[in-house]
């Protein structure tokens, strides 16, 4: 099993990052059903917890290794990751707590319950959810698609940037 390193992302690095690439993929799909959406919901929540344990184990992750990652090539770089930290943190933990405060029941992951909800409807936690989880949601798709530009546009000019996460 490979270490990050100065060069490449080690093995535990690039598991964490191509697996939430996929579910990200899938929470995408899930949030363009329109009116088929009902019937995807308690898949779009399950996979959406799943995605706010590895968004932890990769932030946990991320900084034990600080040292020992790829630098980053300027401040551009270091300023849109950060948001996308934020962003990944940020969408799931407004989705959560709007679930507890909808007083709508636990929420089950594929069927198991891990997390009760409010027996009363919180009408802020609602709010929230409702205001910004969707809209936070767009802005993190629309940053990640900068993100997969920029890293093919580097790779074409010679700077070899998707070597680091896929080898």
């Amino acid at each position: 099993m490979r270490s990050d390193n100065s060069q490449v992302y080690g093995t535990i690095s690039r598991t964490l990052h191509w697996t939430m690439a996929i579910c990200f993929g899938f929470m995408l799909y899930t949030g363009l059903q329109g009116e088929a959406f009902r019937e995807w919901l308690p898949y779009h929540k399950s996979v959406g917890a799943i995605l706010m344990l590895l968004i932890v184990i990769r932030v946990i992750w991320a900084i034990i290794n600080r040292n020992n990652r790829p630098a980053p090539d300027n401040i551009f770089v270091t300023l849109g990751h950060f948001a996308l930290y934020v962003l990944m943190l940020a969408v799931p933990t407004i989705a959560l707590i709007r679930q507890y405060g909808a007083a709508r029941g636990p929420l089950e992951v594929f069927g198991v319950k891990v997390m009760e909800g409010s027996t009363e409807k919180i009408e802020w936690a609602v709010s929230l959810g409702n205001n910004f989880h969707g809209e936070l949601a767009w802005g993190l798709f629309v940053l990640s698609a900068g993100h997969i530009v920029m890293a093919i546009y580097h790779q074409i000019k010679g700077k070899k940037i998707l070597n680091r996460m896929a080898h």
